[in-house]
């Protein structure tokens, strides 16, 4: 297990939720290498390990769905927050940047991505609080809308990605300024428990 985490939370093929010691015999850890440095993934093996059940008595079918929904719209917030800060790199740099003795900021071309970066932006705000007060007031709908801020928020967080990167030209690809990693992790994001 991850050297700061004394136990995993395990679904079984039920759906019930088991809390499993990092320090017990048969758990074992085998890191992934992604395109987000900004996490560690892992593949969990168990072989024979023992858990204690997260919740006693029935009613423990469905704790691995309800989970899932709201990890999503905890994603969803991810990719918010990551194409905000996108969103933000780009119009300072925009505003910085010179050219021909005028910021960048003043074409009309650098202009259009701004906005239509913030444009794309803003609607996905309502969305994923909407789905996150589903999840809280475990409304029928929370599955339903935590796959839609998700999926939402995964496209339009890939659109500011790019134009993001856009707008910083070739600099954008470099790790001078970290925008790859913001843009790496949204593309994890989009993939993690199902792309649109």
């Amino acid at each position: 297990c991850p050297s700061d985490a004394g136990a995993m939370l395990v679904a079984d093929d039920r759906g019930a939720l088991w809390i499993v010691d990092c320090a017990e015999r048969g758990v074992s850890l085998r890191p992934l290498n992604t395109i987000d440095r900004t996490r560690a993934m892992a593949i969990l093996d168990l072989d024979d390990a023992v858990g204690d059940p997260l919740f006693d008595g029935d009613g423990s079918e469905g704790q691995a769905r309800d989970l899932l929904t709201a990890a999503r719209v905890l994603i969803a917030a991810d990719l918010l927050g990551c194409s905000q800060r996108m969103l933000e790199m780009a119009v300072a740099y925009a505003s910085e940047r010179k050219q021909f003795g005028v910021p960048i900021a003043t074409f009309q071309a650098v202009k259009h991505m701004c906005a239509e970066m913030a444009a794309e932006l803003e609607p996905c705000r309502s969305l994923m609080w909407f789905a996150a007060q589903a999840v809280d007031r475990r409304s029928p709908e929370s599955a339903v809308m935590a796959c839609h801020a998700k999926s939402r928020l995964a496209d339009v967080g890939q659109l500011v990605a790019r134009m993001a990167t856009e707008v910083h030209g070739g600099i954008g690809f470099t790790e001078d300024l970290g925008l790859h990693l913001w843009f790496k992790r949204i593309g994890l994001d989009r993939q993690v428990l199902g792309d649109p």
